[in-house]
């Protein structure tokens, strides 16, 4: 019976969790730092430091505004993308159930969309989520035949955090326009989750056709604990945190100036950075793919085909390995200094296989087989000839000692 590959005398660490969180690059620690404690007022202060900090926060919501083709009013400061997700949902829910109760997502969504939909479903709402292919990947046709008059808003995300699949948000922004002009009617309002696209996609509101959209700093080497939701013009939402009015009255609490200053750095480094990083990303996962595919058997690639860069993030690998259980090979993997995942990042204490799997179809044993690696800035080829050096003498022990055959 062979053994676990012998560990190295000096361990690296490589870290392929991205899709999970990333580090603050130092130029956005930097940009964030004076506002620690050197600049630090509240900027509702009506005195020279809280108006200087208060130019601060309006110049920051400009930048972003400007990045994702918007009015500064659009740009709303919250806690995080989940929080800008349960406002995005409740809100909307909540000020338009007069119209109607009936709401359509995905059943890929991440929790922080899945989570609202499921409380307002047990508060009298409707809600319909649509199935996808193998790939992930939703039917527009099935969506437009899933709308009706009481439809108030369809929320999809932009890609997916666990298989990478890009969802054609440009072209569901048109259908829902065209539906909106044929009815002639506001609604269905139009919301996507796009946290995991901010370092690769285009952002720009107008050629996505979205009227409420959120992104988060962790995901693009920003501050952790800040999100932006973007909300059109004219759609009112309510709020569901209340207290002294901050955000155009939708989240009320103290700015939290750092974070802003640092989401607004991220975003601005992040999409004048996409073309050349997506290459080198491409280049990265790609090669990584050939050398699982040639040295690891009975594996299977999730999520859409590599290739068409249109429908996959660049920097996302999630595999199938037959005949082990992720969990064991992500901790192995681990020991060795190599940090990836299994399932849901965001609810890896949780055994039960992956929502996203089961909602592709996979089977059991290739749902609980899965590891997901997800490339970043610091990444190199000598990282995955590391990983490679590893994973397929863990696959390899993991198999021998596994009560599943394949």
């Amino acid at each position: 019976m062979n053994n676990f590959p012998e560990k190295p005398k000096e361990k690296r660490g490589i870290y392929m969790d991205h899709a999970a969180t990333t580090y603050i690059e130092p130029d956005i620690k930097k940009a964030m730092d004076l506002y620690f404690s050197d600049l630090f007022a509240n900027p509702a202060g009506l005195y020279g430091l809280a108006q200087e900090i208060n130019g601060v926060l309006n110049d920051s919501r400009r930048s972003i505004a400007k990045i994702l083709g918007a009015l500064s009013d659009n740009i709303i400061f919250t806690g995080s993308g989940t929080s800008s997700d349960n406002l995005a949902i409740f809100g909307t829910a909540y000020q338009h159930q007069e119209i109607g109760k009936h709401i359509i997502t995905t059943k890929i969504e991440h929790k922080a969309v899945l989570e609202p939909c499921r409380r307002l479903e047990a508060q009298g709402f409707e809600i319909t989520y649509l199935d996808v292919n193998e790939y992930g990947q939703i039917d527009i046709k099935k969506l437009k035949q899933a709308i009706r008059p009481d439809t108030i808003l369809v929320s999809i995300m932009y890609a997916n955090n666990e298989i990478g699949t890009v969802e054609p948000i440009a072209e569901i922004g048109k259908e829902i326009l065209k539906i909106r002009k044929e009815n002639n009617s506001n609604f269905p309002y139009f919301h996507t989750d796009a946290c995991q696209a901010t370092g690769s996609l285009d952002l720009n509101v107008e050629k996505l056709h979205v009227d409420l959209m959120t992104i988060n700093g962790s995901k693009m080497y920003g501050p952790k604990g800040i999100g932006v939701l973007y909300k059109r013009r004219g759609l009112v939402i309510q709020p569901m945190v209340l207290g002294g009015g901050q955000e155009m009255g939708l989240n009320s609490g103290t700015e939290n100036i750092p974070n802003i200053v640092g989401i607004a750095k991220a975003l601005e480094l992040a999409q004048a950075n996409k073309t050349v990083e997506n290459k080198r990303l491409i280049e990265l996962r790609d090669y990584f793919w050939q050398e699982v595919k040639n040295k690891i058997s009975n594996v299977r690639l999730n999520g859409s085909e590599l290739g068409d860069e249109s429908i996959r993030l660049p920097n996302n690998l999630n595999i199938s390995i037959l005949g082990i259980e992720g969990e064991s090979a992500l901790l192995y993997l681990d020991s060795y200094g190599i940090a990836c995942s299994t399932g849901s990042a965001c609810n890896s204490k949780s055994l039960e296989a992956s929502h996203v799997h089961v909602a592709c179809g996979l089977k059991h044993e290739e749902a609980h087989g899965s590891l997901r690696f997800t490339l970043g800035h610091r990444n190199t080829k000598e990282d995955i000839d590391y990983v490679m050096k590893y994973l397929p003498g863990i696959v390899e022990k993991l198999r021998e000692i596994s009560p599943i055959k394949i």
